[in-house]
């Protein structure tokens, strides 16, 4: 079949990849993207960090200019709602029409997880995801403020770090009796932990939260651990949940994400979806797996849009994701399930590091605090067997290594 309309169902980062990765390979037809907030794509990492702390203005975010949507003739509608795909004809029906596509790419990603609250300012819970959300917290933040965090993942922390410098009193409850435990492990959690003490945040772990009740005076939030805390306003970051509803609604295979091959195909023809939302067989782990992160956003984009040229094309890297908090810079890739011995690279008490996670003697995940050029090194490095030894001498070369060592 020959493609001529592309439509995407989100007008985020997966669509504004696939955009410029159809026009680069040369593909010529039309291409309409659909958003449901009233802005074009934009940058969502900068929200928590740069854009929150009045660093970065709204233009700084863009990731296609008009410029660019103009001279590529891209057809871009923005707080458009979906209401379904009839899968038969391939016709996205929103609010106000419909269009008639041989190729839909859904880019919806997720929607913030709510916490129940009560009370008679529901204003002063704050999630963040958008940037109209980040408008609205960045008005909070003023200086001798005070902010309550509800889940200590990296948004959490992103936006504790800005506030703590913005001037902001800060508390952080993460229910786990480890921060970052799940992704890192506890030992390197641990790290990240002090780095937020050391910088005055009052981060209190194995604690949840009981109740949040807002009113004229603020937020007076309850933990399980019969403490209170009582704050400005609120941010919730428990996580996020795929917006599948589009998907479900229009017969696609769902299962805590929408159902996708290795280059973005869902259980319906030319139907694709890829970025948060898309859960993707990973052939180098053997399963379907969901994830949030920004790299993984553009490579997948990148390979849905090569795919429905038909180019052969395939991405499946170690995760890799990074965030910036205070003066640090935190980069991870791949999984630390399966671990089985922990090799630091460094001094952990100069708050300059590296940790490599190992499953026998293969290396399966990189943790860098502040020593980004080990992690490049290691996103080559993983899945191949290595010395533990050598990685944790710092007159090793990492990358020398790299060609020295073979696969698993």
């Amino acid at each position: 079949m020959t493609v001529r309309t592309v439509v995407t169902v989100g007008a985020g980062q997966v669509a504004a990849v696939a955009a410029r990765t159809l026009r680069r390979r040369g593909f010529d037809g039309r291409i309409v993207l659909l958003g449901d907030e009233q802005h074009a794509p934009y940058q969502r990492p900068p929200l928590s960090k740069e854009f929150l702390a009045g660093r970065e203005g709204v233009d700084s975010l863009a990731l296609l200019t008009r410029k660019w949507l103009d001279a590529n003739d891209i057809d871009i509608r923005t707080g458009v709602s979906v209401q379904r795909i009839d899968t038969a004809t391939r016709t996205v029906e929103f609010d106000g029409g419909e269009i008639a596509a041989d190729a839909i790419v859904l880019a919806t990603g997720g929607r913030p997880r709510a916490l129940a609250t009560t009370g008679s300012r529901p204003d002063l819970v704050h999630y963040l995801r958008t940037l109209d959300d980040a408008t609205a917290l960045a008005a909070r933040l003023t200086p001798g403020s005070s902010l309550a965090i509800v889940g200590g993942g990296f948004i959490g922390l992103e936006i504790a770090a800005t506030a703590q410098s913005l001037g902001v009193t800060v508390t952080v409850l993460e229910q786990a009796e480890h921060l970052l435990g799940g992704i890192l492990g506890e030992q390197v959690g641990r790290h990240c932990a002090d780095l937020h003490r050391r910088n005055g945040v009052d981060l209190r772990t194995g604690t949840g939260v009981a109740s949040v009740t807002t009113s004229d005076r603020g937020v007076r939030i309850e933990t399980t651990t019969g403490g209170i805390v009582e704050a400005d306003a609120v941010v919730v970051g428990i996580g996020i949940v795929p917006n599948t509803d589009i998907a479900a609604a229009s017969g696609l295979a769902v299962d805590g994400g929408i159902v996708v091959d290795a280059t973005g195909r869902t259980s319906v023809e030319n139907i694709y979806a890829a970025g948060d939302v898309a859960k993707r067989f990973s052939p180098r782990e053997g399963r379907h797996v969901r994830v949030e992160h920004f790299d993984n956003a553009n490579r997948q984009a990148a390979v849905v849009a090569d795919t429905i040229v038909g180019r052969q094309s395939l991405s499946d890297d170690p995760h890799w994701f990074w965030s910036d908090q205070y003066d640090s810079n935190i980069q991870f890739a791949g999984s630390a399930s399966g671990t089985t011995e922990l090799v630091v690279r460094g001094d952990t008490d100069s708050g300059e590091f590296s940790v490599f996670y190992l499953a026998g003697d293969v290396l399966t995940a990189a943790f860098a605090m502040d020593r980004g050029e080990d992690i490049m090194a290691a996103r080559e490095l993983i899945g191949r067997r290595v010395d533990a030894a050598l990685l944790a001498d710092e007159d090793t070369d990492l990358w020398e290594m790299y060609e020295e060592v073979e696969p698993a």
